[in-house]
């Protein structure tokens, strides 16, 4: 897998979203998408994935340029959005069956990813019956379903209890051992918990690309660390 981002600039009216992104990512590894609100994490994800035109710069996924080979780069990503967008009408089952077959995905590998998320004892039942932390797990496994190379997660735990969290960073933390996973959070101790490395956005500028050792330094935490660089 590799992803090149090269002087990606977005801008929306007289607001410039993102200026002049430059990231690279070769390696299988679990990446953290740091910023204040506001600071384009969302934009830069929704380019990544095709959701927003590019206008100015590239961005490359697998030596392709995703402008060019739009369908074929989105085949191989994967992306949960933090609205989570799911149809609540529909079952459990139902709903990965039909994300399947969009993606001429194997019926045997809808279980497997059943199993993989934890939704075994739900997967009769209801999108609108379930849980916040099984909605982001059949959310998640909907990202997850057609084995892409690239997962781009957008705050997966935002709202889940303490036991939720855990379960979900352990699903992340498996998927990260075979794909490359950019992982947005505000929650410091899931950088420190999943992360091998971080990209920190403020004001549409990356202030900070390094491994996480690094990145917090001198700090006594991942939480002064972030408050110093994004300090205005």
């Amino acid at each position: 897998m590799s992803l090149d981002i090269q002087n990606l600039t977005k801008k929306f009216g007289n607001q410039t979203a993102l200026n002049n992104i430059n990231i690279s990512i070769s390696d299988t590894e679990i990446i953290g998408l740091l910023g204040p609100n506001g600071a384009g994490k969302s934009t830069l994800m929704k380019s990544i994935v095709g959701a927003l035109k590019i206008e100015e710069g590239a961005i490359i996924f697998n030596g392709k340029n995703i402008v060019e080979h739009e369908i074929e780069c989105k085949r191989r990503m994967g992306f949960l959005p933090e609205n989570n967008p799911l149809y609540p009408e529909m079952y459990v089952k139902e709903y990965l069956a039909f994300v399947a077959d969009i993606h001429q995905v194997s019926k045997e590998r809808i279980d497997e990813v059943i199993e993989l998320v934890g939704i075994t004892p739900e997967k009769s039942k209801k999108i609108s019956q379930l849980s916040k932390g099984y909605k982001q797990r059949v959310g998640l496994a909907q990202a997850i379903l057609h084995a892409p190379d690239l997962l781009i997660l957008d705050e997966p735990t935002n709202g889940l209890d303490p036991n939720q969290i855990l379960e979900i960073r352990n699903v992340i933390r498996q998927i990260g051992q075979e794909k490359t996973v950019i992982l947005s959070t505000h929650i410091m101790q899931e950088v420190e918990a999943l992360c091998s490395r971080v990209i920190l956005i403020h004001e549409g500028n990356i202030i900070q690309d390094s491994p996480v050792r690094e990145f917090k330094g001198k700090y006594e935490s991942l939480e002064e660390a972030f408050a110093n660089y994004t300090h205005s």
